[in-house]
């Protein structure tokens, strides 16, 4: 029961404006519960998932929040389309049964956009969007234009 509020409450405080840096892969959190609820608050809001595949331990993971928390457009643009889900992935939690249904994660942090009934529309290897220590603003705001949801 505590982990299926716990989840629920990260996916929560993420659709009122919590910023991704503000939220933790929680290896204690129930992955399905998590995407449950994402998938009923991206239908009443329609809006697409955003899964975060991570670790406390990555320092890519912490420099993509900083990246997302250092420019207000992206975080517009995620907030306006977006519910966002992180998912652990660290020696004491590594979810396989659950990420198990999805493609196959090379590194970290890996991003999933999902509809809002949980379909996997893209698997994005970050690397992509990565330049020199940081992200490229141009490559992620595309990114996420390119996936966000009709309106």
């Amino acid at each position: 029961m505590f982990r299926l509020l716990l989840s629920t409450l990260v996916v929560a405080a993420t659709a009122f404006g919590q910023m991704p840096s503000e939220m933790k892969y929680d290896p204690q959190a129930d992955p399905n519960a998590g995407l449950k609820a994402a998938i009923e608050r991206a239908g009443q809001e329609h809006k697409r998932i955003l899964m975060d595949v991570g670790g406390e331990w990555c320092g890519w993971c912490h420099r993509m929040d900083k990246f997302l928390a250092d420019h207000a457009e992206l975080l517009a643009l995620l907030n306006k389309n977006y519910i966002v889900l992180k998912v652990n992935f660290s020696p004491e939690n590594e979810n396989k049964e659950f990420l198990a249904k999805y493609p196959h994660v090379a590194g970290y942090p890996h991003l999933f956009v999902l509809d809002d009934a949980g379909k996997v529309l893209v698997s994005k290897d970050t690397s992509e969007l990565e330049e020199g220590k940081s992200y490229n603003l141009d490559r992620f705001r595309e990114f996420l234009e390119k996936y966000a949801a009709a309106k």
